[in-house]
């Protein structure tokens, strides 16, 4: 993942209502949550669902699956990994070994 990789994630996630919906799917882990789930969870309205849908899809941090007429979202995982590993490769002088030891991440 390059810097520009990064902040497109990290700026699709930097919105509260984004970053409630990407928590909710990573939690629910990789079999997601029907769209009129997350709407009723969050109490979020179906239109603007599908606007945060939409920037976190173009980020790459979830996506989603028709199954009849209902559509499933879920974290992208791989993605989300690889942010996480982007934000910590320098951590502890590039010896991620010693800030696990040390409780850092």
């Amino acid at each position: 993942m390059d810097s520009v990789e990064a902040v497109a994630k990290l700026s699709a996630l930097a919105q509260p209502t984004r970053l409630a919906i990407y928590r909710l799917l990573v939690a629910r882990g990789p079999e997601g949550v029907m769209a009129g789930g997350i709407a009723e969870t969050l109490k979020v309205s179906p239109a603007t669902l599908s606007f945060h849908f939409k920037t976190l899809s173009h980020a790459g941090l979830i996506g989603s699956r028709q199954d009849g007429r209902f559509v499933y979202y879920a974290a992208n995982f791989q993605a989300m990994n690889a942010m996480v590993a982007y934000l910590t490769e320098n951590c502890c002088g590039g010896d991620v070994s010693a800030c696990q030891a040390d409780g850092l991440i």
